[in-house]
């Protein structure tokens, strides 16, 4: 069976691609498509980066002030409640229950964990430090893992744990967002992140953006 060549691939004629009314060389139009594609991208990184920016910021309002949702009306750290107290004290598995346990409502317990929301929450609605975001919200996550202990089948009462999944929940879920948006600069679409870049200690210290 005889092989034929297409006319055009062999005369090295390419046919043009058509975008509106005028005719788009082809290198173009791929160009074109490439850049429709990074900004979607950007875009989507950026938003949920101010969706998790919200969750870590509500936390710490809601803490604060108590509005009755998680934290009860009166109840929040401005009436002199512990944001800490109730998680930590409610361990009940795990290999640091006790220790926990003992760091239930101190008061460095309290403003470490309260000033982590609030910065977490900052850095991702604005953009910038998301690096310094990431490793302290990874650490955030790993210690409430820890204090949830999903691998437990059972509490220390006997009583099922009802895990999801003795791996990965949302602790693990909140703490590959953040290093994604980090690893993506997911600041420099609707945030700050590149004019917090231009910053002469930013520029010299990378660890920083």
């Amino acid at each position: 069976m005889a092989v034929h060549e297409h006319p055009h691939r062999r005369s090295g004629f390419h046919l043009p691609a058509w975008r509106g009314n005028r005719t788009v060389p082809t290198s173009e139009s791929t160009a074109v498509a490439d850049t429709d594609t990074h900004s979607l991208r950007a875009y989507s990184f950026a938003s949920l980066r101010l969706l998790t920016g919200f969750v870590f910021l509500w936390a710490f309002l809601d803490k604060t002030f108590g509005f009755g949702y998680a934290t009860p009306s009166g109840k929040g750290w401005v009436d002199g409640g512990s944001p800490t107290k109730g998680f930590l004290g409610g361990v009940a598995a795990g290999p640091m229950e006790s220790t926990f346990h003992s760091w239930a409502g101190d008061g460095w317990a309290d403003w470490l964990f309260m000033a982590g929301l609030l910065g977490i929450g900052l850095a991702l609605i604005s953009g910038i430090a998301l690096r310094t975001a990431a490793i302290a919200g990874t650490a955030m996550m790993a210690l409430m893992w820890i204090a949830e202990w999903p691998p437990a089948k059972h509490l220390s009462d006997g009583s099922p744990s009802m895990s999801t999944n003795p791996v990965v929940e949302y602790h693990v879920i909140y703490a590959a967002v953040l290093i994604a948006l980090a690893l993506a600069s997911a600041g420099d679409t609707w945030g700050l992140g590149r004019a917090w870049a231009r910053l002469p200690f930013v520029r010299d210290n990378q660890w920083l953006r």
